[in-house]
């Protein structure tokens, strides 16, 4: 098994809705905000967490393969593909060869090689950055929520969401490793950003969070992302 090429794709994000991806500060303090966003803790900006990118991509490419159902809401595994034949098993070892397999998968997981997909944290990009400055744009917003009493007509249990607002742009790159015959994961690893920006990032998305854009530099892999529609049949 031998790397051949390394691909980069690099662009932005740009943010459609507000954005949550919780920061894990569970300090509350009165009269502060419920649920923080994740900050770089020298900068106290906001960024995109690769990891975050990374498993929503692989969950939707789960999704769309039929396969999250074998899996009882774990990520995808060699065990789940073990009595599948054909075109359902071919996806799920490309979602593996992709995502990667457990270590404890053995000479199996041996022979699909390692992960070959890096998603970078996302930082803010620069030029956004300096127009925020200039226009004197906060980086995060707070949000106030909460449900309503259906018989008496009255707000109960507010809480407040810090979001990063929508327009922010994120810097954003991911590397996909080619190793031998590896061409095919190229285009699915597309219709893995296609599915996110059909589908929500981050927290809340049923109630219209998380909403993004991708932007990429190069103009052969923009037109490429542009022509993929992936829950469109043939025929």
């Amino acid at each position: 098994m031998k790397l051949t090429k390394i691909t980069e794709i690099k662009g932005k994000i740009v943010l459609k809705s507000g954005l949550h991806i919780g920061g894990g500060d569970l300090e509350m303090r009165i009269g502060g905000t419920d649920n923080q966003v994740v900050k770089h803790p020298h900068t106290q900006e906001p960024y995109i967490p690769g990891s975050s990118i990374k498993g929503k991509v692989r969950s939707l490419l789960e999704m769309k393969s039929g396969l999250m159902g074998e899996t009882s809401g774990r990520p995808l595994g060699l065990k789940h593909l073990k009595d599948l034949q054909g075109a359902q098993r071919e996806e799920g070892e490309k979602i593996l060869r992709l995502f990667g397999t457990s270590g404890a998968d053995g000479d199996e997981a041996a022979r699909l090689g390692p992960t070959r997909v890096s998603f970078a944290d996302c930082p803010l990009s620069d030029s956004w950055r300096a127009l925020a400055a200039q226009r004197h744009l906060p980086l995060t917003e707070v949000k106030s929520e909460n449900w309503i009493d259906r018989i008496r007509g009255v707000a109960k249990d507010p809480r407040f969401t810090e979001r990063v607002p929508a327009d922010t742009v994120f810097d954003f790159s991911v590397t996909l490793k080619n190793l031998n015959e590896d061409d095919d994961l190229l285009d699915y690893l597309l219709e893995g950003l296609k599915l996110l920006e059909m589908d929500a990032l981050g927290g809340s998305g049923s109630r219209g969070y998380g909403r993004i854009r991708f932007e990429l530099e190069d103009e052969n892999l923009r037109e490429r992302f542009a022509s993929i529609m992936p829950l469109e049949k043939e025929g």
